[in-house]
């Protein structure tokens, strides 16, 4: 009885996956490999829950700094310099840049940052990103 419970959790579980969208898949595959990329780019100066470090490095969780997206693509590929205000908070530390990035890699951080932080459930593809990185300024 207990395996055949186990079995019916697992096809449960398997049929509920098979239920998702194309577009929600990849947009869970995006967030994953966003978490990751966060982790390793952006978690040391913006601490792993986005709540940013005391007066050094604004948040990023319920940051009103999100609703710029085009700014938010730029920002991550060019970084940033000068004085810049979060939440009403001032903050003047440099961000570096991160060329490195690919724009996929870019789409899954953007993504994992606007569905954990920015109260969204939505896929940035990497085409829409690729475009918007295309207008992007380097900063001098």
């Amino acid at each position: 009885m207990k395996r055949f419970l186990g079995l019916a959790a697992v096809s449960l579980f398997v049929g509920s996956l098979s239920c998702q969208s194309e577009e929600e898949m990849k947009r869970e595959r995006y967030i994953t490999e966003g978490i990751l990329i966060y982790k390793n780019n952006c978690a040391n100066c913006h601490q792993a829950k986005g709540e940013g470090l005391a007066a050094l490095y604004p948040p990023i969780a319920g940051s009103d700094y999100l609703a710029n997206k085009q700014e938010v693509y730029c920002l991550i590929r060019y970084g940033q310099r000068g004085p810049i205000v979060v939440n009403g908070k001032p903050y003047n530390r440099p961000m570096p840049p991160q060329p490195q990035l690919s724009d996929l890699e870019v789409a899954e951080l953007v993504t994992y940052i606007y569905n954990a932080w920015g109260g969204e459930k939505k896929l940035y593809d990497v085409k829409k990103i690729t475009a918007a990185l295309k207008e992007c300024k380097s900063p001098e």
